[in-house]
């Protein structure tokens, strides 16, 4: 729907269709039908082996949802009655397989986030540098919205997730456990999937690798990301002035004014979007074009925030930029008209400012500061996006006590 947004602000739409449009977009429950952060989730849940082969992709309507559902919540009896724990299937290798497959389907861009929270929570580490590494060999195998033009069902009705890992083999960890009992390898069906124009093979992939790009530099030290399977290609590699929102009711209050100084190749800057300075890091990080650039024909910019993006969204987007501005990072330091320097193919993202200019600068703090409360815990404590948006207290396993009481029905285990 990201499109027709665009099309109504550009006068080419009227509100009526839109609304029209939206109805029939989403006519019974369910969500997604592209690969949105819903449908990445799930894609990666099954790629690390926490549910069970096949569950990922079942349509929200079809009746085989209900088995799933069955079938899952027998097993999870199962997995408790067999003493086995998250930590047995969620090692290293598993979040190998879950950034691959994430990576091969063309997933959300929040995927990160939440796999680099759970890596931390399971204490194994995981940082951006690894995602960029298994994207650099990585192609994407499925043709779906965002980065297709395929829907999420088409998908299941080509083989689903275990038939994408089969494209994938080679690439994956096969002798990882999973909750089904089974490794990797027990799990895959035997045949590679006939539907090919929606899961490629692997020596005939829809993309080339590199969909996800980590870039760093003076203006993200710890990183950023962007979805290079859904950018422009010719925005990857590119220099422009700053046009620079202070939060996004600034952003709101003068994006579509027609005396905005910006032009095509004007880089769009967000900032106090982020964990602490939002709070909550919303999706905020695909920025519109301005009217007066979208009644030019223009469609896509390089736009840059601390912010994430809906994973149903597209265009030449850096995301999750860290530290963000309300954390003392330099995204608070740019000023409209700098010069911005992206290029994802080297990984690299720079504020084409001299350091003693820099070092004269002071970054507005943040509209709303948190001064109580959950909100007040949340600012003071969260991670950045690069450490996944966690609870700096949530990260790393709990040492479980020894001869703790397993149940009062059941006696004391062990003694004292």
């Amino acid at each position: 729907m990201w499109q027709y947004i665009d099309d109504v602000r550009a006068g080419r739409m009227s509100m009526a269709d839109y609304e029209r449009l939206e109805a029939a977009a989403g006519p019974s429950r369910g969500h997604c039908p592209e690969m949105g952060t819903a449908s990445t989730m799930a894609t990666i849940v099954e790629g690390l082996g926490m549910t069970l082969p096949g569950a990922a992709a079942v349509p929200a309507m079809d009746s085989r949802r209900l088995q799933v559902a069955e079938e899952v919540g027998a097993r999870a009896v199962g997995l408790a009655a067999e003493g086995v724990r998250p930590s047995h299937v969620l090692t290293a290798e598993a979040f190998d397989n879950a950034i691959t497959l994430m990576l091969a389907v063309g997933g959300s861009t929040n995927a990160i986030v939440h796999l680099l929270a759970i890596a931390g929570r399971a204490g194994v580490p995981l940082t951006l540098d690894r995602f960029h590494e298994l994207s650099a060999r990585t192609p994407l195998m499925v043709n779906v919205r965002p980065a297709g033009e395929h829907l999420v069902e088409q998908v299941f009705h080509a083989g689903g997730i275990p038939a994408v890992m089969k494209s994938i083999e080679t690439l994956l960890h096969t002798d990882a456990l999973t909750v089904s009992g089974k490794t990797v390898a027990d799990n895959l069906p035997s045949g590679i999937s006939t539907a090919a124009d929606v899961i490629a093979t692997i020596d005939a992939p829809f993309q080339p690798p590199q969909g996800l790009a980590v870039v760093r530099g003076n203006l993200a030290p710890t990183g950023a990301v962007i979805k290079c399977s859904a950018a422009t290609p010719a925005l990857l590699v590119h220099q422009g002035p700053a046009v620079v929102f202070d939060d996004m009711r600034d952003m709101m209050a003068r994006f579509d004014d027609p005396d905005l100084d910006v032009t095509a190749d004007s880089v769009l800057v967000l900032r106090n979007a982020g964990p602490r300075g939002a709070p909550g890091m919303p999706e905020w990080g695909q920025l519109p074009i301005p009217s007066k650039l979208l009644r030019q024909g223009v469609t896509d910019m390089v736009r840059i925030s601390d912010a994430r993006m809906s994973g149903t969204a597209y265009g030449t987007c850096v995301l999750h930029v860290s530290p963000e501005s309300a954390a003392g990072g330099p995204l608070g330091l740019v000023r409209d008209g700098d010069i911005i320097a992206l290029n994802a193919h080297a990984g690299t993202l720079d504020l084409l400012v001299p350091d003693d200019e820099l070092a004269t600068r002071q970054a507005p703090p943040p509209r709303h500061r948190q001064r109580r409360g959950y909100a007040a815990m949340y600012v003071d404590r969260v991670l950045q996006a690069d450490r996944g948006c966690d609870f700096d207290f949530l990260v790393g396993r709990s040492e479980q006590p020894e001869n703790e009481p397993d149940a009062i029905f059941d006696g004391w285990v062990g003694g004292w």
